[in-house]
C-alpha cells in the first residue's frame, strides 16, 4: 500500500474534509449561493492575510495575480526595482521586460537574503524608482528576506511595495499592514491547503490610489480594477473555480480555528525540527537566512540528490522537491506548508534516514529523529 505523501512547496497536502466538500453537488456560479463563499471566503481570507485590506480572490496560479498586480502598479512613466535572488524573484523582473516596463533587476545570490539597506540605496540613488518587488519566502533557495525591514524603507521613501509572499501567507508571520506592504499575494495550492486554481492579493489604499488612476496596459484577464469592482458584490469578473472556492472556505476556516500565530508555531517547529535533523547525520542547510515554510538541504558528497528524492518516492510515497536551474542535482528541498504536523516531519525525517542509509551515508542512524524530537519537545 502506498499513501501519496506531499512534501513538495506546492502542491501542497489537501485535508479530507476540503477534498470532499469540493465534491459535494454545486451551483451556478452567478448566484446567491455562490456570493455567499465569496462573501464567506474574503473575511476569512482577511483573517489569514492579517490585513484590514481588500483582499481579491484570482482564478489563476500565483503568477497570474503578480502580473496583474505589476501591470496595476505600474503606469506609464513609472519605475520598478525587482529584487531577484531565485528562480521565483527572477520571474517578476522577466514579466516586467515583457511588457516593455522601465525594471531595474538587482541579483541577489541565490540561498541569501537580500540586506534591506541595499533595497534604501537604490532609492536614495535613483528617485525615480516607484514601485519595489520582492519575493518574500524564495521557494527555490528555501530563503526569507526581511520584508518587514524592507517595508520600513519602502513605506519611508513613499514608494509602493508589491510582495509574492506565495510560500509566506498561511505559513510565517506576514503583516502587511504594519508592515507597510501595499500588494501581498499568495496561491490556493501552498499554506491554504487547496489543489492549484486560485491566488489572492491584498491591496492597501495607497496602492489603489495609483492602480485606479493607471490609464497604461493592465492586464485583460487579471485586471484589478475589474476584480475589485465584481468583488465589492462578492462576485468575480469572470467565470470562478467556484469548487476550488468551495472548499476554499472550510481550509481557512480550519486556519481561523487554529489561529495564525499557532499556525505560524506549528510551521515554525517543523522547520526547526527538519534542520536540526538534517544537521544531525551530516546534511548541510543551503539557505544562509531559512526560510521556514520549506527547507533546503546540499546532499553529502557522493549521495546524488535526485536518487534521494527518488527512492523516497517508491518507498515511502514522500513527494519532495529538487533544485531548480544550476541548484538542480545540488539541493533538494522539503515542505512543511499544508496539512502537516510535527508526526508528518518525523515520518519524513525516518524516511530521510532510511534512504541516505541505504545509499551508503555514514551516520548514527536515529540521530536525526532524536535530535528533531528535541525540538518539538521544546516548541510545541
Amino acid at each position: 500500500m502506498k499513501k501519496i505523501r506531499l512534501y513538495t512547496p506546492g502542491p501542497c497536502q489537501v485535508p479530507e474534509d476540503v477534498l470532499i466538500e469540493m465534491a459535494r453537488p454545486f451551483e451556478h456560479h452567478r448566484t446567491e449561493w455562490f456570493r455567499d463563499l465569496m462573501k464567506d471566503a474574503t473575511t476569512k481570507l482577511q483573517t489569514v492575510f492579517q490585513t484590514r485590506n481588500e483582499v481579491l480572490t484570482i482564478t489563476g496560479s500565483g503568477t497570474a495575480a503578480c502580473e496583474g498586480a505589476i501591470l496595476g502598479c505600474n503606469p506609464p512613466g513609472s519605475k520598478m526595482l525587482t529584487i531577484e535572488g531565485g528562480k521565483f524573484g527572477q520571474r517578476w523582473g522577466e514579466i516586467a521586460e515583457q511588457y516593455g516596463l522601465d525594471v531595474i533587476r538587482h541579483p541577489v545570490e541565490w540561498g541569501t537574503a537580500v540586506d534591506p539597506q541595499v533595497v534604501a540605496d537604490h532609492l536614495a540613488k535613483d528617485p525615480a524608482i516607484t514601485c519595489v518587488m520582492l519575493t518574500h519566502s524564495e521557494t527555490s533557495t528555501a530563503t526569507l528576506c526581511d520584508l518587514q525591514a524592507i517595508g520600513k524603507i519602502t513605506s519611508a521613501a513613499g514608494k509602493l511595495l508589491i510582495a509574492d509572499c506565495i510560500t509566506s501567507i498561511g505559513a510565517l508571520e506576514v503583516r502587511p499592514d504594519d508592515w507597510g506592504v501595499d500588494v501581498a499575494v499568495t496561491g490556493s495550492q501552498k499554506s491554504l491547503m487547496l489543489p492549484p486554481g486560485l491566488s489572492f492579493v491584498s491591496v492597501s489604499p495607497r496602492a489603489w490610489e495609483t492602480i485606479e488612476a493607471n490609464k497604461g496596459q493592465h492586464s485583460y484577464y487579471v485586471n484589478l480594477n475589474k476584480a475589485r469592482k465584481s468583488a465589492a458584490k462578492n462576485d468575480t469578473p469572470y467565470t470562478p473555480a467556484h469548487v476550488l472556492i468551495r472548499g476554499l472556505t472550510v481550509a481557512l476556516q480550519m486556519l481561523v480555528d487554529e489561529g495564525m500565530e499557532n499556525v505560524w508555531k506549528r510551521v515554525g517547529a517543523m522547520a526547526a525540527a527538519t534542520r536540526a535533523a538534517g544537521e544531525a547525520i551530516g546534511l548541510s542547510v543551503f539557505s544562509q537566512r531559512p526560510s521556514d515554510s520549506v527547507t533546503a538541504f546540499t546532499a553529502p558528497d557522493g549521495v546524488d540528490t535526485e536518487a534521494v528524492r527518488k527512492e523516497l518516492k517508491a518507498r515511502f510515497g514522500i513527494q519532495s522537491a529538487g533544485g531548480q536551474d544550476h541548484l538542480k542535482g545540488r539541493i533538494f528541498r522539503i515542505g512543511h506548508m499544508g496539512y502537516l504536523d510535527s508526526l508528518d516531519a518525523t515520518a519524513a525525517i525516518a524516511a530521510l534516514e532510511q534512504v541516505l542509509h541505504r545509499a551508503g551515508h555514514n551516520f548514527e542512524l536515529g540521530a536525526g529523529l532524536a535530535a528533531a524530537q528535541k525540538v518539538f519537545a521544546e516548541r510545541l
